[in-house]
């Protein structure tokens, strides 16, 4: 059996709790990698990333390079001495860094490749209305996200989880499996499956402004799966008009109901306690709303400090 020496990359908070399984099953962490601090909100203030800030609690040598081919990183990483590297939510990685441990370099990406590649596969299997997702983990080659596969585990997805609740089940799976993976590796029992390739695979699109906008001509159960898919971030938004009032609103909760009725698309319908909005086979019963610099509120909430007129619509 071989002793790992884990160099362990990752940035946000669901890498914190792969970093978390591997340390609790007393492997060896010689160096974390992380993102280089960055000023965030308002004021600006610098924030340091979520691995940042376990590594430092746990005491765990640190380095955040803003260039990975830098000559004295790539000294500093070889002179931790480490045989594996792990790679969870960081960053594309050149050749020479992911070659240079003997054992390699592996990933966990947050869905079952070879579908969903790319940066947001967790909000996507939801906004696609998947019923099933997992986690794989892969030795790392040059391209992104589609080297040998080591292992793969998959979980269902629950018709109203929203992309929150699925994040946190499935960095308690990829913890699972990371260190089902470390035990193959250290053991030499790693048999590899090279994925498949295909014109018909699905992609994780990187989210933007674009694609988190509800389009209202879209049919109920899709716009209802970009909400869950979205939330709580970076959540969905739409433009809400009454007369001369326009606001950019966000949208973290709703439910919705076929029905078929002849109502404009995007008609804002008001109730004592409810907000919702016409759609083409249905309407989208608000749950959770944000306005420009309000905090998120309950419809209840909304309807206590705004009165909408008849003509107010969403687009």
């Amino acid at each position: 059996m071989e002793k790992l020496r884990i160099v362990f990359m990752g940035t946000p908070e669901f890498a914190v709790g792969i970093l978390d399984a591997i340390l609790k099953n007393n492997y060896e962490i010689v160096g974390v990698i992380t993102a280089a601090d960055k000023p965030a909100g308002r004021g600006q203030k610098i924030k340091y990333s979520a691995v940042k800030e376990y590594a430092l609690e746990k005491n765990l040598k640190l380095l955040q390079p803003t260039n990975l081919k830098d000559e004295n990183f790539l000294a500093e990483l070889k002179s931790l001495n480490a045989n594996l590297q792990i790679v969870v939510a960081f960053r594309m990685l050149p050749k020479v860094v992911w070659e240079m441990p003997t054992l390699g370099t592996f990933n966990l990406h947050a869905s079952l490749l070879p579908d969903y590649r790319g940066a947001a596969p967790i909000n996507w299997a939801i906004i696609n209305g998947e019923t099933r997702t997992g986690v794989t983990t892969f030795f790392i080659d040059d391209k992104i996200d589609t080297g040998a596969i080591i292992l793969s585990n998959e979980l269902a997805i629950s018709p109203d989880e929203n992309a929150g609740q699925l994040h946190d089940r499935l960095m308690n799976l990829g913890s699972q499996t990371v260190i089902e993976t470390l035990v193959l590796i250290e053991n030499g029992k790693v048999n590899t499956t090279i994925q498949s390739e295909s014109s018909e695979l699905k992609t994780a699109l990187k989210l933007n402004k674009d694609n988190c906008k509800i389009d209202w001509s879209k049919p109920v159960i899709q716009i209802y799966n970009l909400i869950r898919g979205l939330s709580p971030y970076p959540a969905s938004w739409c433009m809400i008009k009454d007369g001369e009032q326009e606001w950019n609103v966000k949208i973290y909760e709703a439910r919705f109901q076929k029905e078929q009725h002849a109502l404009e698309i995007g008609k804002l319908l008001v109730g004592k306690k409810e907000l919702k909005i016409a759609v083409a086979d249905g309407f989208i019963f608000i749950g959770t709303i944000q306005f420009p610099g309000k905090k998120k509120m309950s419809i209840s909430e909304l309807l206590n400090g705004i009165h909408f007129t008849e003509n107010a619509h969403a687009y």
